[in-house]
């Protein structure tokens, strides 16, 4: 989009998000958005706007984001906008001051002088600024010099424009009749210079037609772009892969530019950022190396392909991916989970964090159970699956309590060496089922193996199981084993069929182990699961 942003806008009384962002929108921001009683989200970052942020917007009743970075805007910030905390986003306008804002300077004199009035469009000339744009809605005094100066700046502005007109007809006139001469002398040419110039022409449309539209390439400008080639999928595949696709601009604006401040975590071949999508939705977006992925791009494809085949109410979903050769990184867009992973309710120490009720816990245990269950099953749009890395730490908890597996199938895009990294990481804490270091295999009960380690872990609240603990569980010494952080509210009859469970899930012979299947119909059976 361009030109300015209408103050019209002001008259859409229950509109609540308006995002406007990364287009090239100029002039000032109206100061009529503050009439919109019930906006709740204003997204007019990335764009060209000058001038300073309108008091009556920052007054808003029922503002709870704005979002202005990346444009160039200037005056003193309205002091109505620190209610927003971290809300308001400000960072790339250099000319913006305020008080009471942690990135910003303080305001001298002039910044205070109108904190309505947008600044002046360009330089001053001669001590007079020029014109302050349409959207800014505002009239000047006619009781100066400034209005006589500006009428006779008009007239004589009419004149200019009157003598360039009537040169250009000149010059069309001129042109014209060079054409129609050229046209006669083409007509006694021989045949041969018209057959040649037709070949000529055929062959300049034949390249157009071989290298595409140059707009073509704009959204995926800086692309590494694996699905280029429509070979690899039929229509309807290729079709469906469409809609997974992100514009790079669009994953750099989700996330300020992968500022510091939204980054969730890091690994040793990714990291992790919080980003609001233009649609006000927040996601996570997991940016990997592409030195990290598969180099066989038809492998890395059938990674991709599964990745998006993945459906289930127990995995995080997958929003879309972008891969830029310009980064070198492949973006995988997922949504966000808010509230944290599982990691963080073991260890828990008494009044220092949440402790989660037995209820939960037996939930959150038939939760994982589902989504490895899901995982290992084969459907026809897709294959059986291994996960190679449960942990807490990818036992996601969402805003019900509800478990979300993260990185499920992940391992399918990345390289032997990184998936190997991560399963040494996964030996560390006691997750990696004993079989591997010999066979050197993942199957379907290695994920089995690190479910009963998850399973002790949710029961003792602790996140090292030692062989005292295993101990307890046999003999069904609840005080022993069971979190002591909930003060013995928990159903002896649950604790001890979990505890079994547990038991037979990490036994060191895989074919002793029961199907995740079978164990989703056991669990069934829990009083608080149903």
């Amino acid at each position: 989009l361009t030109g300015s942003i209408p103050t019209q806008l002001g008259d859409l009384k229950k509109l609540s998000v308006l995002a406007l962002q990364s287009n090239k929108l100029a002039g000032a921001i109206p100061a009529s958005l503050g009439d919109l009683g019930m906006l709740m989200r204003l997204d007019l970052s990335s764009n060209n706007l000058f001038g300073s942020i309108p008091t009556k917007l920052a007054e808003a009743p029922f503002l709870q984001v704005l979002d202005v970075h990346n444009n160039t805007l200037s005056g003193n910030v309205p002091p109505a906008l620190k209610r927003l905390d971290d809300k308001f986003v400000y960072e790339y306008n250099l000319g913006l001051c305020g008080d009471g804002f942690s990135s910003l300077k303080a305001c001298n004199a002039s910044d205070h002088a109108n904190p309505n009035r947008p600044e002046p469009y360009g330089a001053r000339v001669g001590g007079i600024p020029k014109e302050i744009p349409e959207t800014a809605d505002i009239k000047l005094p006619c009781n100066t010099t400034r209005c006589q100066n500006t009428s006779k700046s008009k007239k004589t502005a009419s004149i200019t424009v009157g003598i360039v007109l009537a040169t250009i007809a000149l010059s069309a006139i001129g042109i014209l009749s060079v054409t129609m001469y050229r046209r006669r002398k083409q007509k006694l040419g021989s045949a041969f210079d018209i057959t040649e110039s037709r070949l000529s022409t055929d062959q300049t449309k034949g390249i157009y037609r071989k290298n595409g539209s140059p707009l073509v390439s704009l959204e995926y400008a800086n692309g590494w772009d694996p699905l280029a080639d429509s070979r690899n999928f039929n229509g309807d595949r290729q079709d469906m892969f469409q809609s997974f696709r992100f514009n790079l601009e669009e994953v750099e604006s989700a996330t300020q530019y992968f500022s510091e401040l939204n980054l969730l975590g890091k690994s040793n071949f990714s990291a992790t950022y919080k980003g609001v999508l233009r649609d006000g939705s927040i996601v996570a977006i997991k940016s990997i190396s592409k030195t990290s992925c598969k180099s066989d791009e038809a492998e890395f494809l059938k990674g991709l392909n599964i990745l998006t085949s993945l459906r289930n109410d127990n995995l995080v979903r997958l929003r879309g991916f972008c891969c830029s050769r310009g980064r070198g990184e492949c973006f995988l867009v997922y949504d966000f989970v808010s509230n944290g992973n599982l990691s963080q309710y073991l260890d828990v120490k008494e009044g220092d964090g949440e402790v989660l009720e037995w209820s939960t816990r037996v939930s959150i245990v038939k939760g994982i159970a589902k989504g490895l269950a899901y995982l290992h099953k084969y459907k026809p749009n897709k294959p059986a699956l291994v996960h190679q890395n449960i942990s807490a730490d990818k036992v996601l908890i969402d805003q019900r309590q509800n478990p979300v597996l993260s990185d499920s199938g992940l391992y399918k895009l990345l390289t032997n060496d990184i998936v190997f990294s991560s399963l040494k990481g996964s030996a560390a804490k006691g997750y990696l089922a004993p079989e591997y270091t010999t066979t050197g295999r993942f199957t379907e009960k290695s994920d089995v193996y690190a479910f009963g380690i998850l399973l002790f872990q949710i029961l003792t609240g602790k996140q090292k199981i030692t062989s005292s603990i295993r101990l307890a569980a046999e003999s069904f010494k609840f005080q022993e084993f069971i979190d002591q952080n909930l003060h013995g509210r928990f159903f002896e009859y649950e604790a001890a069929k979990l505890a079994r469970m547990a038991i037979l899930c990490s036994h060191d012979i895989p074919f002793e182990r029961p199907t995740m299947e079978a164990i989703v119909q056991e669990l069934g059976n829990c009083s608080s699961c149903l």
